[in-house]
């Protein structure tokens, strides 16, 4: 009897240590959103998640660690968001289908995930040093899967022309983040539809 009760409280430690860890992240994710990293404090992040300031140690080292696990959390949802949408298109699929798809599996993730995709896409470039080179293997791993995308749908082009291309297409979807209200008037449907046209066709084929 001893054993199994000793079992039990093993497992529950373990269980409150995990929701105590995602509180944490929950908070910080959506504070540095709002926020920004160098205007949140590791106070206000375990005031907001119903902790003592010092229990945040008992999950991150550091504010920067913690940043980078909000930085983590945010990519994999971009990344199961992209591969999501590659197996739910087909090999005859156009051009406008597969870029429409993969625009609104990016803004889903923005979007309908939580803050953790909105913190990265918005907090990443003024994240200490640190951070980035942390971060950087997903977020490359993420880029090169648009990369392998682009070299499918414009097989004949320069490889500097697809990632200029890329690197303008993540500027229309990162942007949103900015300005984009998902309880608007505006469907994240229609938001990916508008980004898509325009950047296939262009402003004139609106």
């Amino acid at each position: 009897m001893p054993r199994a009760t000793s079992a039990v409280n093993t497992v529950a430690r373990d269980a409150d240590a995990t929701t105590g860890r995602q509180r944490v992240l929950d908070a910080a994710a959506a504070l540095f959103v709002q926020q920004g990293y160098a205007g949140t404090t590791l106070r206000e992040i375990a005031e907001s998640a119903g902790i003592k300031a010092g229990s945040i140690y008992h999950h991150f080292a550091s504010k920067e660690a913690l940043f980078v696990a909000v930085l983590h959390d945010g990519i994999v949802v971009m990344i199961e968001a992209f591969d999501h949408a590659n197996t739910s298109l087909s090999a005859t699929d156009d051009l406008d289908t597969q870029i429409q798809s993969h625009v609104r599996a990016h803004l889903s993730a923005v979007f309908e995930n939580g803050p953790y995709t909105t913190a990265h896409v918005t907090s990443f470039f003024g994240a200490p040093a640190e951070v980035r080179v942390a971060v950087v293997p997903q977020r490359d791993s993420y880029e090169q899967k648009w990369n392998h995308l682009f070299e499918q749908l414009w097989p004949a082009a320069d490889p500097k022309e697809l990632r200029l291309r890329r690197l303008i297409l993540f500027g229309a979807m990162n942007a949103t983040a900015e300005w984009y209200d998902p309880a608007g008037s505006l469907s994240v449907d229609q938001l990916a539809a508008s980004i898509s046209n325009q950047f296939v066709h262009g402003v004139d084929q609106l």
